[in-house]
C-alpha cells in the first residue's frame, strides 16, 4: 500500500518536471501543454485562481465533489479511506458518441507541501480491487498517472496545474483531432476554476 502510494505521488511529481511541455493554447486564465512521447500522450491544464492554495488543496482532493465541475464524472463513491491521505474511489463516466459507459477505480493521494516552494499534490491513478470487479454494463478503464499541483501565488491566490497522461487507447474518448479534444479541455477547466472561485 506504502509503496503504491509513494509511486503514485512519486509518478506525477517526474511526469510535472519533463522537459519538452508545448503550449498548446493560451487563454486568460488557462494555458493548455501536451507531451508526447511513444505512445504516451501527455496534457498539462494550467489555471490562475482567486482563492489560497490550502483551500484549493482541500476542494480538489475530494473527489466527490468532482462532479460538480467535471462532467467526465457522472458518479464517484469512496470505497475505502485507506490512510487520512490516501482513498481509493469508484467513478463512473457518461458514454461518449459510439462508447459505452466507462468505471474506473482510483487510489487518491493527496501530499502538503514539506516547504512553502513547494506544490500541494494529488496524484490519482487506478488500482485493482478484489472486491470491485468490471462490470459487464461498462468499460473499465485505467488512469496511468494523473492528478493536480497547486502552488501558493500570493495569500489569495494560487496556480492549479492538471496533469493527465493517455495512452492510445484512451485517444478515442479525447477526439480524434486534438483540436476537439482542447476544447472540451478548456471547458472543464472553466468550469474548474468557477467551481473553486
Amino acid at each position: 500500500q506504502a509503496c503504491l502510494s509513494y509511486s503514485n505521488v512519486a509518478a506525477l511529481t517526474l511526469l510535472a518536471a519533463k522537459s519538452g511541455w508545448e503550449i498548446t493554447r493560451m487563454l486568460d486564465d488557462i494555458k493548455i501543454w501536451t507531451h508526447e512521447e511513444g505512445d504516451a500522450l501527455s496534457f498539462k491544464v494550467e489555471m490562475q485562481v482567486k482563492i489560497p492554495s490550502h483551500l484549493a488543496f482541500s476542494l480538489l482532493s475530494d473527489f466527490t465533489l468532482r462532479q460538480q465541475w467535471d462532467k467526465h464524472f457522472l458518479t464517484c463513491e469512496v470505497l475505502q479511506a485507506v490512510s487520512e491521505e490516501e482513498k481509493i474511489y469508484y467513478v463512473t463516466s457518461p458514454p461518449t458518441r459510439g462508447h459505452e459507459s466507462r468505471d474506473f477505480v482510483i487510489l487518491v493521494s493527496q501530499r502538503q507541501p514539506c516547504k512553502p516552494c513547494e506544490p500541494y499534490t494529488v496524484a490519482v491513478r487506478s488500482v485493482t480491487l478484489r472486491a470491485v470487479p468490471p462490470f459487464p454494463e461498462f468499460s473499465r478503464s485505467e488512469v496511468l498517472c494523473a492528478g493536480f499541483q497547486i502552488y501558493s501565488d500570493t495569500s489569495s491566490s494560487c496556480t492549479v496545474c492538471y496533469f493527465n497522461q493517455v495512452t492510445s487507447g484512451v485517444m478515442p474518448y479525447l477526439a480524434a483531432n486534438l483540436a476537439g479534444s482542447s476544447k472540451s479541455i478548456e471547458d472543464t477547466a472553466l468550469e474548474c476554476i468557477k467551481f473553486l472561485e
